[in-house]
C-alpha cells in the first residue's frame, strides 16, 4: 500500500461562481481538484485556470479519438496548466502513446472501465467482465507510456498484479460508508480503496453537495488515516 494517498475532489459544475467557491474553500484541504467535462464545456480552459489557483488540477477529459487529435488535446490541456489528463484506454496503445509523447509535463491517466458500468452492462456491450477487461487495459496503457490507471476499487488488486507499484492507481466512485451510490455501479468506501492499494481517490458529490464540503472531506481523510493505521498495525 502507498504511504501517501491523495484525494482529488471533482468540481463538477457548470457555474463559474460555484466552481470558484468550492475551489477556494477546499484550498489546503484537497490534494488535487478535478475539472471534468461539465465545467470544461461550460467554461472552457478557464475552468482549469480558476481551479489551479487553489490546487493542482486533474483535467478529466477522458479523451478517445484518433491519436493525432488526442495528442493535440492533451498538449492543449498541459498548456493551460493541467497536471494530469485522462484518456480512454480502449482508444488503443497508439492513441495513449501519442498523448504521453505530446504532453510530457503531465501525467496521462488511462481510464479502464467507467464505474457507472457493471458486468451486466459490459456484457450488453459485447465486453467481458470488469475483473478481466480492466487488468488487460491497464497493461496496455502502461506499456504505451501512461503514467497511471483509473479503475474501480474492486479491480485495484488485479491492476497492481499487472502494472506493479510504480504506476499511479486512481479510484473514482468513492463513497463514504452509508452514502448513496447515485449513478455509480461499482463503488467502494475510502477504507476499501486504500486497503486495495489506491494512490488517489476521486470524490465528488459526497463532498461538493455536502452542507459543509470541508467537513465532509475531512471525514473522508480521517477514514483514510484510520485505514492506513490499521494496515500498519
Amino acid at each position: 500500500m502507498t504511504t501517501d494517498v491523495r484525494i482529488a475532489v471533482a468540481l463538477d459544475t457548470a457555474d463559474e461562481r460555484r466552481l470558484v467557491e468550492l475551489a477556494t474553500a477546499l484550498a489546503g484541504e484537497a490534494d488535487v481538484l478535478k475539472v471534468g467535462l461539465e465545467a470544461l464545456t461550460a467554461l472552457g480552459p478557464r475552468a482549469i485556470d480558476l481551479a489551479a489557483r487553489s490546487a493542482p488540477v486533474f483535467c478529466d477529459l477522458k479523451l478517445h479519438d484518433i491519436p493525432n487529435t488526442v495528442a493535440a488535446a492533451a498538449a492543449a490541456a498541459a498548456a493551460h496548466g493541467a497536471r494530469m489528463v485522462t484518456v480512454h484506454a480502449s482508444g488503443g496503445p497508439a492513441m495513449m502513446s501519442a498523448a504521453a509523447r505530446a504532453a510530457p509535463a503531465v501525467d496521462v491517466l488511462a481510464v479502464t472501465v467507467l464505474t457507472s458500468l457493471d458486468d451486466a452492462m459490459l456484457a450488453e456491450l459485447g465486453m467481458g467482465a470488469a475483473g478481466t477487461v480492466v487488468p488487460q487495459l491497464a497493461r496496455l496503457a502502461i506499456e504505451a507510456g501512461a503514467a497511471g490507471i483509473v479503475c474501480a476499487g474492486h479491480e485495484v488488486a488485479r491492476v497492481r498484479d499487472v502494472v506493479g507499484g510504480a504506476a499511479t492507481v486512481v479510484v473514482p466512485g468513492v463513497r463514504p460508508e452509508g452514502a448513496a451510490m447515485q449513478d455509480q455501479a461499482r463503488v467502494v468506501t475510502p477504507r476499501a480503496a486504500v486497503d486495495a492499494g489506491a494512490d488517489m481517490l476521486v470524490v465528488g458529490r459526497p463532498v461538493t453537495r455536502a452542507d459543509d464540503p470541508v467537513a465532509a472531506l475531512r471525514t473522508i481523510r480521517r477514514q483514510i488515516v484510520e485505514a492506513r493505521s490499521t494496515e500498519e498495525a
